[in-house]
């Protein structure tokens, strides 16, 4: 599986935010990543970038704020790490506050040129996954499908596990990317998808 780059990104935290009144200024466009709690996007943004400056915890709900890192890579662009949904090991309030915090940001952020929906590859799309997908759809926003942690599941199982997930369609920009950020499995291949898309996004910009 891919796992070559040609030029390393050049990240730094921008903005954390934990309401939409301290949004940044847009820009250029906006990768944002969203999932379940504890699906491994703040690893997933790390080995993107390779440098650990998204917080990784093994506790659920640990990313309560809204976190823009900028990269310095063609004409820049942020990856943007969301509060994860589903189950968390917080107050009810406070996960209904980042619910909102993020449908504010996905509905008025004309700067969110895509959404990666991390899906961990053991479990599938569960209800709020799928969810989340029609909810994109109904907005407009494109989204990428990402399966993670593929390392957990035997390597002869993987067909089986991608067919019975494909039931029904989800949403994604093209086929599903596996990826393992613990193993570098993967990394490479989407790191490449998202480089070609960016250029297009650039172009369409201008």
């Amino acid at each position: 599986m891919g796992s070559t780059r040609r030029k390393r990104w050049e990240a730094f935290l921008a903005a954390t935010c934990f309401s939409s009144d301290q949004f940044p200024p847009s820009r250029g466009p906006e990768i944002a990543f969203a999932g379940r709690s504890n699906v491994g996007k703040s690893t997933f943004i790390n080995g993107l970038i390779r440098t650990p400056l998204a917080h990784v915890s093994s506790t659920p709900g640990k990313t309560r704020s809204i976190n823009f890192y900028r990269v310095d890579h063609g004409e820049g662009f942020c990856l943007v790490d969301l509060p994860g949904f589903g189950f968390a090991n917080r107050a009810r309030s406070e996960r209904d506050a980042w619910a909102k915090l993020i449908e504010k940001y996905i509905t008025r952020r004309e700067s969110l040129a895509l959404l990666v929906h991390l899906v961990d590859f053991r479990h599938g799309l569960l209800e709020n996954d799928r969810k989340l997908q029609e909810w994109a759809i109904e907005q407009s926003v494109p989204v990428q499908v990402v399966f993670t942690k593929i390392d957990k599941i035997p390597r002869g199982r993987w067909p089986s596990f991608l067919r019975s997930y494909s039931v029904p369609q989800v949403s994604t920009v093209t086929d599903p990317f596996l990826v393992s950020m613990e193993k570098g499995w993967g990394a490479g291949d989407f790191i490449l998808f998202l480089e070609t898309y960016l250029k297009r996004v650039w172009a369409e910009r201008r």
